[in-house]
């Protein structure tokens, strides 16, 4: 049990253990569903994150035809066993680590190589699993990339691309802001309080099922619409997922293609990735650019390369390193350290490009979703951290103590060791 909230813990949640989903039919007791929302309520998360088109519609992301990038491998024997100090002072290992996190894959690349790849619960190497706001990080790059080919002005207000958000809160934002996350709007993103806006936007996205009998939006363009403005644009960082389905609607009406195209064209097939990812999509078949996009754990460590290599990957330059440079230069530190809640965990750091940049002294950012979903790059360490987990607590604030001095304390660990 988690001693703190009396959750079970990573081997008593196990869902092939408690099996969930298992037989033909499985027993009602056993059955996950969507429309009682239990695909949502842990533990029946640690088998929903890994079968997420299961309980709902979908649109792929294709890999093409191109050949499959292969990446090296050389498992090293010394990780499971590295000490790790956590946040509350606590002394494991890196095996343990992993239970902590309820981690259901993780794949750590060094130098391109992969030297640790594990899987637990329902997570397999050929499963997409949910990367909740990992998605975030893929449309703020698309963005960068059509502003670094003046196909998007980070300048212009953002009614310029989407009129139909004038009377909304971004009626006098500009995209930059939007990609940044300082525009002041109001879209609570407390998991705790049942009132939070986020609740209505998982409604109108098709992801929960409407309240019966309700009105309210029942597609995502219909909420952005109507989302109100909190504060002043440019200010402060404060973390909404709305304004990354603004993005996604303006990365939509300047490339002329839905989002999940433009996302294969760009970056997926080009990665050489192993497999087709996909993206819940709502009820009008528009992609959730906030929270949407499912892949493999390898196709993930694939992108976190590219963009350690500033852009160059699987023998192309599939990003322009000033797109990548852009995202770890990072924004104004002082806008993120108005958000205590984020700064307490990453001080000093900031948000660009939809990206956490730590400014740390390895210069580490990342890309991260709720329940423990990672993409970690330290490019003073030449490693690649991707995991997936389906922690019992959403906001990365807290599962960060549990989380980030493993990344760190592996970082260090390969620096000394060196080689692979």
């Amino acid at each position: 049990m988690d001693p703190d909230r009396g959750y079970p813990d990573a081997l008593a949640s196990d869902p092939l253990h408690l099996g969930w989903m298992q037989g033909s039919p499985p027993p009602p007791d056993k059955t996950i569903r969507h429309e009682d929302g239990s695909f949502l309520r842990f533990p029946q998360t640690r088998w929903s994150y890994s079968h997420m088109r299961q309980f709902g519609p979908t649109v792929a992301v294709p890999r093409g035809s191109a050949p499959v990038a292969v990446l090296p491998r050389d498992e090293r024997g010394d990780l499971d066993t590295l000490p790790i100090v956590l946040g509350d002072a606590r002394l494991v290992n890196w095996l343990e680590s992993l239970a902590l996190n309820y981690t259901d894959g993780i794949v750590v690349l060094h130098r391109g190589t992969i030297v640790y790849e594990r899987y637990f619960g329902a997570g397999a190497q050929h499963r997409p699993h949910i990367a909740f706001s990992v998605t975030k990080s893929f449309v703020g790059t698309l963005a960068a990339l059509l502003a670094h080919e003046q196909l998007l002005d980070t300048r212009a207000p953002v009614t310029h691309y989407v009129p139909e958000l004038a009377r909304s809160a971004y009626g006098d934002a500009t995209v930059r802001q939007v990609m940044d996350m300082t525009v002041g709007v109001d879209c609570s993103e407390d998991y705790q309080d049942p009132k939070a806006g986020i609740w209505e936007l998982l409604r109108a996205a098709g992801i929960l099922p409407p309240v019966p009998g309700g009105a309210g939006p029942r597609t995502l363009c219909d909420y952005l619409v109507g989302v109100p403005k909190r504060g002043a644009h440019g200010e402060a960082f404060a973390y909404h997922t709305v304004n990354t389905e603004v993005l996604g609607w303006i990365l939509r009406r300047v490339s002329g293609r839905p989002f999940a195209q433009l996302l294969s064209e760009r970056i997926w097939q080009k990665l050489g990735a192993e497999h087709d990812a996909y993206m819940l999509i709502d009820r009008a078949g528009t992609e959730l650019c906030g929270s949407g996009l499912a892949a493999t754990l390898r196709d993930l460590a694939r992108f976190g390369e590219a963009l350690r290599l500033w852009g160059y990957f699987n023998g192309q330059q599939i990003l322009p390193a000033a797109v990548v440079e852009d995202i770890r230069r990072g924004a104004d530190a002082a806008h993120f350290a108005r958000a205590r809640i984020y700064s307490t965990s990453l001080p000093g750091a900031s948000y660009r490009n939809m990206w956490w940049v730590t400014h740390n002294a390895h210069g580490a950012f990342s890309a991260r979703g709720v329940h423990g979903q990672t993409i970690w790059i330290d490019p003073a360490a030449e490693m690649v951290v991707a995991r997936f987990a389906s922690h019992h607590l959403a906001a990365n604030v807290d599962i960060d103590p549990t989380s980030l001095p493993c990344y760190e304390a592996l970082a260090r660990h390969l620096v000394r060791q060196g080689g692979t």
